[in-house]
C-alpha cells in the first residue's frame, strides 16, 4: 500500500529552525526516519515538500484520484489554508495530519486547525516521532 506524506512550508529548513521546538534533525535526517518507519510498516511512500499552497493542493486532488491514503504536516497553513482544507476533504482514503511541535503550548494563533476537523486524527508534539505513530496509525485505520 502506498502512502503520500504531505510536508508544508518551511519544514526543509529544519537544521536551521529552533531546536527547542522542532529538534535536531534535518529534512534529511527526518525523511530517512520516515522511510524506515514506513518500511518497518509495510508501506511505500512518496514524501514531498512544498513552501507552495497551490502545489500541495495539487498533491492532494493527485491522492484523491488515486484513492492515496495522507500523511500531512501542513505546517503554517494549518491555520488559515482553506483551500488545502476544501483539497483535503476530497480524498477517499483516510488522511493524518501531524505536527513535530504542540500546536496548542504555542502561540494563541497556533491554537486553530482548519484541517484537523477533516482528519481521521492529528498527532502532534512528540518530534519526529509524530511520524512513526501516523504511520502506524495508518495502518492500523487501513486494517493491515
Amino acid at each position: 500500500m502506498k502512502i503520500l506524506i504531505i510536508n508544508g512550508p518551511n519544514l526543509a529548513r529544519l537544521d536551521i529552525r529552533d531546536s527547542t521546538i522542532y529538534g535536531n534533525l534535518s529534512y534529511t535526517d527526518l525523511v530517512a526516519l520516515i522511510q524506515a518507519g514506513a518500511k518497518t510498516e509495510g508501506f511505500e511512500i512518496d514524501i514531498r515538500q512544498s513552501n507552495e499552497e497551490a502545489e500541495i493542493i495539487g498533491w492532494l486532488h493527485e491522492a484523491a484520484d488515486a484513492h492515496l491514503p495522507v500523511i500531512i504536516n501542513p505546517a503554517a497553513f494549518t491555520h488559515y489554508s482553506y483551500a488545502i482544507r476544501d483539497a483535503a476533504e476530497l480524498l477517499k482514503a483516510p488522511l493524518i495530519e501531524v505536527h513535530l511541535s504542540n500546536p496548542m503550548a504555542r502561540e494563541e494563533f497556533r491554537h486553530t486547525s482548519v484541517i484537523s476537523g477533516i482528519a481521521k486524527g492529528t498527532i502532534t508534539g512528540f518530534g519526529p516521532g509524530s511520524y512513526l505513530l501516523a504511520l502506524r496509525a495508518m495502518r492500523n485505520l487501513l486494517g493491515k
